[in-house]
């Protein structure tokens, strides 16, 4: 059958080829739902009408925009905490053996590593896929900014009740959103009304593991939240964020004989925070699973595979220009992280 990319007389794509993105990235084609007669021969305005573009199909234009990211982002994340992972190993023998001065000469390498450790994760949000949050928690949804606002907490809002509580996130002038707090509503109630009211404007409320109310946002719009919340009656407030649980470049273990208290709470740091990353890899590895056996679902049959590949060996054979917008059009935004995470479910 021949499977060259030119319309037919009326102007219909005899074959265009779709990107599916699959374990290996190949491309499927996409069939017009008109005849093409493959016996008649090329007409003038065939010749000059120009090569039908690559374009997904339905099923591949949702696995592209959805999947794809979800399985290079679990492995970076993996990437990630592997790496956090092995340093905390590596601090917690440190901090062991300094704790125990079994071994003579470890401050060096104990500062050394602590500064590994802070440095990685400062890289956190470029280089842990976007769903890592500082305390080193995975989740398939974006990494969340935890912060607190001034004067608002629990124990302020239920003194001042009944009241009207109005909640904006902008410039001034822009939407607002009211919440009733009643004397009878108890703190986890208070919470989930907070949450209903802000949650239209990006923002979430909750009580955190000490019952204090936390709030949260992702973190891509973290900057334009924090210095641009208001209250009703007190104008702009100030935020503050909440801090990671785990802080290395706070350590103390510079001192060649040392803070033994000191050591013993970046040790339980460390500990905790090992707990997390293993929890971690553990969400990663089954969202990682999860988007294996979704790409095998939606694998298209091998005769597909084989007409895709045929085509698109004839239009990277071709030098003209249409075949090179063809062929560019179809490979945009499939990058190397990509490529390597589908390949990696094979």
């Amino acid at each position: 059958m021949d499977t060259t990319l030119r319309p037919t007389t009326a102007g219909a794509t005899g074959s265009t080829l779709g990107t599916r993105a699959n374990a290996s990235s190949r491309l499927v084609p996409t069939r017009s739902t008109s005849a093409v007669d493959d016996t008649a021969p090329n007409t003038a305005a065939d010749a000059a009408a120009p090569s039908a573009p690559l374009r997904a199909n339905g099923g591949a234009s949702r696995i592209a925009s959805g999947l794809q990211d979800q399985v290079a982002g679990a492995q970076q994340a993996l990437d990630y905490l592997d790496r956090v992972a092995t340093q905390l190993e590596a601090l917690k023998g440190e901090l062991t053996a300094k704790l125990a001065s079994t071994r003579n000469g470890s401050r060096l390498q104990l500062e050394v590593q602590a500064r590994q450790l802070a440095h990685t994760l400062a890289g956190r949000k470029k280089n842990g896929g976007g769903s890592i949050d500082s305390n080193l928690n995975y989740s398939t949804r974006p990494a969340t900014q935890r912060f607190r606002i001034r004067g608002l907490d629990i124990d302020s809002v239920k003194k001042s009740a009944p009241q009207t509580i109005s909640f904006s996130v902008g410039g001034a002038g822009g939407p607002q959103m009211g919440v009733n707090i009643e004397p009878d509503q108890s703190n986890q109630q208070i919470a989930r009304a907070l949450d209903r009211a802000l949650a239209p404007m990006g923002v979430h409320a909750s009580l955190d593991e000490n019952g204090e109310l936390v709030f949260t946002t992702p973190e891509s719009n973290w900057s334009s939240v924090k210095d641009s919340i208001a209250v009703s009656g007190r104008g702009r407030v100030t935020t503050d964020e909440v801090p990671a649980n785990l802080a290395p470049q706070q350590w103390n273990v510079s001192a060649d004989t040392g803070n033994a208290d000191a050591l013993r709470q970046s040790l339980r740091e460390v500990v905790q925070a090992l707990e997390r990353v293993h929890r971690s890899q553990a969400s990663a590895s089954a969202a990682l699973q999860a988007a294996s056996t979704q790409v095998a679902d939606a694998a298209p049959p091998p005769p597909d595979m084989t007409i895709a590949a045929d085509d698109f060996s004839k239009v990277a054979a071709a030098t003209d220009y249409e075949s090179l917008i063809a062929l560019t059009s179809a490979l945009v935004g499939v990058s190397r992280d990509r490529v390597l995470a589908l390949l990696g479910l094979r």
